[in-house]
């Protein structure tokens, strides 16, 4: 793929929910409607198998009948992104063929999690995945989760390999984001996207493309309006919309301060909407019938139904 021809993703891509029967069976009706919200609402693309898609905790079976199930219910509509981030390389390049097979836009890769790799290491395993994999491939920065973080001058390393085509943030440090920005000037057409949806405004401001935003799944027009408002550099419509993006992430919250709790959140908010269940892949634990009721309330203050 030329540099002309990189896909040029931008806007709200929501880090995509995976509703399921049980922890073996996906809810394919439920999938339905969640991609229907998400189309409604405005949103400019999908992102599967992320970490809020659960995806670690998922069988390749099921993985595959979602990617599978999901590129025909999406159609030409909008591009579909799946995560293949795994700690074997070939687990993900075999993800990628998945991907491709079913017409997914682009992959998404996180940095292989369970040994801390050094900077040398990253830039040797993505130059072998991006020459391996079958479509254009997105760099994802989770250090959290990874224990280790793509360093802007492993990221200029990146960038001549033609079939990487941009990087998703979820560090949530704006000071990271602003030198990744300026590294990407190097490399016209490479995407920057971030997942902390309280900075949305701000990466648009330094020059980000777009987020991928957990509470879009539950609320896709208040994200793409704050896109748009962004934008624009309308800074009212902005400081209107803005408050409403921190009182829905109260829902993340209401299971405890642990991360999997902010998943957790966000599925019973959509049993909440009568869009999918909040059944949960182990291990992540379900909400109690008390936080159920709190986040009810959270949707309520803000007029969510």
């Amino acid at each position: 793929m030329t540099e002309n021809q990189s896909p040029q993703f931008h806007g709200i891509i929501p880090p995509v929910v995976t509703p399921l029967v049980d922890a073996e069976h996906l809810d394919e009706k439920g999938l339905e409607r969640l991609i229907e919200h998400l189309i409604a609402g405005g949103v400019h693309g999908l992102f599967m198998l992320g970490t809020t898609g659960e995806a670690p905790s998922l069988d390749d079976d099921l993985q595959r009948q979602l990617i599978e199930r999901t590129c025909l219910l999406v159609g030409d509509r909008l591009p579909v992104l799946m995560g293949i981030s795994n700690t074997s390389l070939k687990k993900s390049i075999d993800a990628a063929k998945v991907a491709a097979d079913n017409g997914c836009a682009a992959v998404v890769a996180a940095a292989p999690y369970y040994m801390p790799l050094e900077q040398s290491e990253l830039v040797g395993y993505f130059r072998q995945l991006a020459a391996e994999v079958p479509l254009p491939l997105v760099l994802y920065n989770f250090p959290l989760l990874t224990k280790v973080s793509f360093e802007p001058e492993t990221l200029v390393q990146l960038l001549d390999e033609p079939n990487i085509v941009g990087i998703k943030d979820s560090s949530g440090d704006l000071d990271y984001f602003a030198r990744i920005v300026a590294v990407a000037k190097q490399r016209p057409g490479f995407r920057l996207l971030a997942g902390k949806e309280v900075n949305l405004a701000d990466i648009i401001e330094l020059g980000g493309h777009g987020g991928v935003t957990g509470g879009a799944n539950v609320w896709p027009r208040l994200f793409v309006d704050l896109y748009d408002a962004a934008v624009a550099r309308n800074s009212m419509r902005v400081a209107e919309l803005a408050p409403q993006v921190v009182e829905l992430g109260k829902i993340y919250a209401v299971a405890g301060n642990h991360f999997s709790a902010g998943i957790a959140g966000i599925k019973m908010a959509l049993e909440v909407l009568g869009i999918c269940g909040s059944t949960l892949a182990q291990p992540i634990q379900p909400v109690t019938a008390e936080d159920k009721e709190h986040i009810k309330e959270i949707m309520s203050s803000l007029n969510i139904s």
